[in-house]
């Protein structure tokens, strides 16, 4: 470790919390208004006092809320560089990976070629095969589903393959399986960002989603700074679907799905109380999952106020060495038109007693966040982009 003092990153990944559209945001389906930000922030719900104190405001572009006079942290703006706009994209470029090519998206369902494959490895025919709101697709086919005993399989507008199935009559364990084996048939040019299992309880037209979704991500197409820092022997915590979106590679430890933000919030507080040296990567994804695609503002808002509530405890908790770093992988403004992810800035919040509060101002790539957090502990990454330590070093 390079003399900087700092021995605990704690990175979190708000899902979703995107801050304003990004230039190329047209390119992606999106127009120039979009901002998850301004949408939640304009809600009446979002009073955001510790959020606000670390200088959310106070990044370049914010155009809304009201700025700190002297925020505590450091702050910045992240333009994505991959040709993406989606979990697993955002977060490998946060890591180190910036792709030039896009993951495959499937606008008009798989073809013929995959869904063949599909029903072979099954032993079970297939429903439905286009893009698909997930509460609707089961409602839509979730009886059809309990009287032939064939899959739901949709896609959206991400690079992703989901499976949706009912508890009663596939468990859980036989739908991982049954994933499993898509993703083995899913890589080269069929290689989607993530295969996605989605149980459902309940009698129609009462179905719900359970927390047993679980993703079976395409393995990393670079090195990460998962992989630098395990190599030197650092710790690399995972919180959330971290183990998920990196196949696993790189942790040292994950802790598994969290059944909720507060699930994950309550892992990450009890991590200030474990000695460790090196990277706790979180994510927290009730913004985007529950209520970023269903355009529920109220809801957005809401969940980020628990998170900026629980930021009162977290962070007189920390230790002198502590860092936390919060960000996001992408956009999905409540407020925009449709149900996608939109391509937009995220922020970038970075406080720690050995982290001076500068205005970083907007940066070209995600993967400053990896670059840096190589460079706090003297981890070889080779990446595109570059460590932001020694403008924020006290």
């Amino acid at each position: 470790m390079q003399n900087s003092g700092i021995k605990r990153v704690f990175l979190v990944v708000l899902d979703s919390f995107g801050c304003g559209a990004a230039p190329d945001a047209a390119e992606f389906g999106d127009d120039a208004t979009c901002s998850t930000l301004r949408s939640v922030s304009q809600s009446g719900l979002f009073p955001a006092a510790n959020l606000t104190r670390l200088g959310l405001y106070n990044i370049d572009g914010a155009a809304c809320g009201t700025p700190s006079a002297a925020p505590i942290g450091a702050h910045a703006r992240l333009r994505e560089l991959s040709r993406g706009k989606d979990t697993t994209i955002g977060h490998w470029e946060m890591a180190g990976i910036v792709r030039n090519e896009p993951l495959p998206t499937y606008p008009d369902g798989f073809p013929r070629e995959v869904t063949a494959a599909l029903e072979t490895a099954f032993g079970r025919k297939i429903l439905c095969n286009k893009p698909y709101s997930g509460t609707a697709v089961i409602h839509d086919y979730g009886r059809e589903h309990e009287e032939t005993g064939a899959l739901i399989v949709y896609t959206s507008a991400d690079s992703v393959l989901q499976i949706a199935a009912h508890e009663k009559h596939v468990p859980v364990d036989t739908l991982y399986d049954y994933c499993r084996q898509a993703r083995a048939i899913m890589q080269g040019v069929h290689g989607v960002g993530r295969i996605i299992a989605r149980p459902f309880v309940g009698t129609y037209p009462n179905y719900e989603r359970t927390p047993h979704r679980h993703d079976f991500s395409l393995d990393p197409t670079g090195d990460t700074v998962l992989d630098a820092l395990s190599r030197a022997g650092r710790d690399v915590i995972g919180v959330g679907k971290i183990s998920d979106i990196f196949g696993g590679r790189g942790l040292t430890r994950s802790l598994g799905a969290n059944e909720s933000n507060a699930d994950g919030m309550a892992k990450t507080t009890a991590l200030l109380a474990e000695d460790f040296t090196g990277l706790a990567f979180i994510n927290l994804v009730d913004g985007d999952m529950i209520y970023g695609h269903r355009r529920d503002i109220p809801g957005y808002a809401r969940a980020m106020q628990e998170f900026d509530d629980w930021l009162a405890g977290f962070l007189p908790a920390m230790r002198e060495g502590d860092v936390l770093m919060i960000t996001a992988d992408h956009g999905c403004d409540p407020g925009a038109e449709g149900t996608d992810h939109t391509r937009e800035y995220v922020p970038l919040l970075v406080y720690g007693k050995k982290i001076a509060p500068v205005n970083l101002g907007t940066y070209p790539t995600f993967a400053m966040l990896g670059a840096t957090i190589a460079d706090i502990f003297d981890a070889h990454l080779t990446t595109k982009g570059e460590s932001f330590l020694p403008r924020v070093l006290r």
